[in-house]
């Protein structure tokens, strides 16, 4: 497979927080040129039959995707799982589990803005949520925007809300968002491939030139895949469209060579 096609493996549909359909990001990545898809809703894997039936028809090749939230040193990181198997029975419970937790986070963080005089976080969001077990931080964002508390999302994160099986690869999603120490993120990195960890996104939306070149020497010293993905939620509200990442640094092996029999392709 080539190493330098246009991929883009992170991005996410209403059946998360995003705010379009599966079908509506396959058209969206298919007319912005991008060859090889992956949708990443977290946590869920619900709406990827939709997603890989839509690239199909589309002709765009497509890799099973999802997001998954877990805690290192007291802070949540995000393990982009490529190439699975979405009908796995066990799979589903762990996300089913994974998703459990949120409603707990989703009512601490409503108290939390309740705490400077936002009141009725918690059902505002929930206006914006097709699944309640999926409540995020997008979507109180979305509540504070349309009630006027803000101006934008980028406004809202910014004030308020700061915060494997074989043959799948699982990639560390936007490291550089993380407010991990020096020791800590390297502490991250070691555990996540002694774990069986074996990519590292370097290239995604919220990534600057400092990062890519800041985590192709991580992916090189941990002798780590590289992944490339917008993170793309909503036309509005994300500040790179699906397709319009850099390349991926030469020097790199992109993950997607390891998971060419995984790939979905029209017949």
């Amino acid at each position: 497979m080539n190493s330098s096609i246009n991929a883009d493996l992170h991005c996410h549909s209403a059946v998360s927080d995003g705010t379009l359909a599966p079908e509506a990001l396959a058209a969206r990545a298919k007319a912005n040129g991008v060859e090889l898809w992956a949708l990443t809703d977290h946590d869920e894997v619900s709406g990827q039959q939709r997603a890989r039936d839509a690239a199909l028809s589309l002709a765009l090749p497509y890799l099973n995707g999802t997001e998954i939230s877990v805690t290192f040193a007291g802070t949540t990181v995000h393990i982009v799982g490529l190439g699975f198997d979405a009908d796995d029975e066990t799979l589903k419970a762990g996300l089913a589990a994974t998703r459990g937790g949120r409603r707990e986070r989703a009512l601490e963080m409503a108290e939390g803005l309740a705490k400077v005089g936002i009141e009725g976080a918690y059902e505002g969001a929930l206006k914006f949520v097709s699944n309640p077990e999926l409540i995020s931080r997008t979507h109180f964002a979305r509540h504070l925007v349309e009630s006027g508390k803000c101006s934008d999302t980028q406004e809202v994160f910014r004030r308020f809300l700061v915060d494997g099986k074989p043959g799948y690869v699982a990639v560390i999603a936007h490291p550089g968002r993380y407010k991990f120490s020096a020791n800590e993120e390297y502490a991250l990195f070691t555990e996540f491939k002694a774990h069986g960890g074996r990519g590292v996104e370097v290239v995604t939306g919220s990534h600057g030139a400092a990062d890519f070149i800041k985590y192709t020497d991580m992916a090189l010293e941990f002798d780590l895949l590289a992944s490339r993905g917008s993170d793309f939620h909503s036309p509005e509200e994300s500040r790179i469209d699906l397709g319009t990442l850099p390349d991926l640094p030469a020097q790199l092996t992109p993950v997607w060579t390891a998971l060419a029999d995984r790939v979905h392709r029209a017949s």
